[in-house]
Formats: structure tokens, C-alpha cells, sequence
């Protein structure tokens, strides 16, 4: 019923899955991640009780391997069950059990795990292996994952259609505000047209819940200042910090107005796309 990537980046600071369905709301069911544990994708005839079950094996030790294989030996239906597991050290290991429906199977390599079922053939994990392979090392997990799953959707995807697509970034106080490890978790659960659903969300994301890099950061001089608090003013706010706050912009403008972020000062002028 799917196809997912469950990956580590190539720093070794973040893991994460992204996953596309035609099934409802396929982020409730088949992905689940802890930083600096690992994460996994349970698919087909999914048990969800994998997820909790191999974090925990991984997070006492376990490699990915060893962690599937106790999953698999504890399972009495192992045989319709597909998941996939990246460890903490980059290890992979896939399962494809033989009762899962056609085509159904999976391709693993260093710090990744693809799998799906009730594909349209092999070219859908052959392509997202490629565009996974294809990723410059320095971008960052969550936008590679995406290249991967949209090359899988572009290949045929699931064989019935589309409906949900989903997307779990973890990595070390990367939450909003630094308040916890996720980094993204965006789900979009019955859509035409879902992966590029999730493209849209996952650049929202990054606008609302990342911080800016140093690169996006404008200073603000006493003219800038100006232009700012008049642009709040003029919008009823009672300062631009006020209005900051109303559009949730906290993550990209400094909470003493030194810079503001080039993408929100784009916004602020009228000049965003």
C-alpha cells in the first residue's frame, strides 16, 4: 500500500522518513524516528507496535539488522509485514515478507532503507534510490527525503493512486524554539496530489519553525528600523515586534530587531513570491 525512504543524513545528526500512500492518513501508521536512536517505517499489512518496539532495541544497542530480525521473530504474520530501519550509526536493514502483494520489495544502502508494496514495478524504488544517491550531502534530511519520495511518486508510486503522504525529521534540539528534536512532522492526509502537497508544507516549515541561517539575516539599520515600525503601525500592530508575533515570525527576526530575516523583509515590502 506504500512507498518510503527511512534515511540518516550524511552527518550523522539526523534521521527521518517520508512516506506516500493510497491509503488514509499514512503518517499515522508507518513512520516513527528518535534522534540519536534511529527511526523506521512499518508498511503493508503495518504493525504499528513495530515503531515503539525497535526505537527501544535500538536505543538498548541493537543494530538495524538485529532489531528487524526481532521484530520479525516476535510476529507470527511476518510474512505480510514490510518495514524498513536505519540505526544510529547509519546501519540499514529492509523486510519485504512474501504474503505482501505485488510489486513489493526494497533497496538498502548506507544510512538508508526504501521499500514499498503494491507498486507500479521496481522502477519506483530503483528511482528513489537514485534520487536518494543523487543528494548533495550537505542539504539538509528533510528536503532529500522529499526529492527522493517525489521521484518514487513521478515512477508510478502505489499502483491504486495517490492519497497521503507524510514526513518525520529528527535531530537534537531542532524543535521549535529548541523545545524538543523535531525538526519536521508534516502530514497531509487525503489529497490528489499529496507529495506536492508535502513539498508546499515542508518550505512553510521552514519559514515558521527553523531559525535563520546567518546567510538569511538582513541588519537592521535605525532607516530600516523606521520602515519596519511603520509597516507594523500601518497595520494596526502596536509595534513590529507585535506584529512578529501575530504572523509567527518569531523564528526569523532577533528579539532585539538587529536582523531581520530576507525572506520576512520581502514579505514585509510586498516583494515575496
Amino acid at each position: 500500500m506504500t512507498f518510503s525512504i527511512v534515511a540518516r543524513s550524511a552527518d550523522g545528526q539526523s534521521w527521518g522518513v517520508a512516506v506516500a500512500s493510497k491509503f488514509l492518513a499514512v503518517g499515522n501508521v508507518v513512520p516513527a524516528a528518535v534522534a540519536g536512536v534511529g527511526a523506521i517505517a512499518t508498511q503493508a499489512h503495518a504493525n504499528v507496535a513495530f515503531k515503539g518496539l525497535a526505537l527501544a532495541y535500538l536505543d538498548a544497542g541493537a543494530t538495524a539488522p538485529v532489531a528487524l530480525q526481532r521484530l520479525l521473530e516476535e510476529d507470527d504474520r511476518a510474512a505480510v509485514r514490510q518495514v524498513g530501519i536505519v540505526d544510529a550509526a547509519g546501519g540499514s536493514a529492509s523486510h519485504t515478507g512474501q504474503g505482501c502483494l505485488s510489486w513489493a520489495g526494497s533497496r538498502t544502502g548506507r544510512g538508508y532503507a526504501i521499500q514499498g508494496n503494491i507498486l507500479t514495478g521496481p522502477e519506483v524504488v530503483d528511482a528513489m534510490e537514485e534520487a536518494w544517491l543523487g543528494t548533495d550531502p550537505e542539504d539538509d534530511l528533510a528536503s532529500a527525503l522529499l526529492v527522493a519520495l517525489a521521484a518514487g511518486d513521478a515512477a508510478g508510486g502505489d499502483s491504486r493512486g495517490r492519497q497521503s503522504a507524510a514526513l518525520v525529521v529528527v535531530r537534537e534540539g531542532a524543535g521549535y524554539d529548541g523545545g524538543d528534536d523535531v525538526a519536521a512532522d508534516l502530514r497531509v492526509d487525503d489529497h490528489e496530489d499529496p507529495v506536492a502537497e508535502l513539498a508546499r508544507l515542508l518550505d512553510l516549515n521552514e519559514l515558521y519553525l527553523t531559525a535563520s541561517t546567518e546567510d538569511e539575516k538582513v541588519p537592521v539599520d535605525a532607516g530600516l528600523r523606521a520602515e519596519l515600525e511603520e509597516f507594523a503601525q500601518a497595520r494596526g500592530a502596536r509595534d513590529f515586534h507585535a506584529w512578529v508575533g501575530t504572523e509567527n515570525y518569531e523564528m526569523r527576526v532577533a528579539d532585539d530587531l538587529a536582523w531581520i530575516d530576507g525572506r520576512i523583509l520581502a514579505i514585509v515590502r510586498g516583494e515575496a513570491d
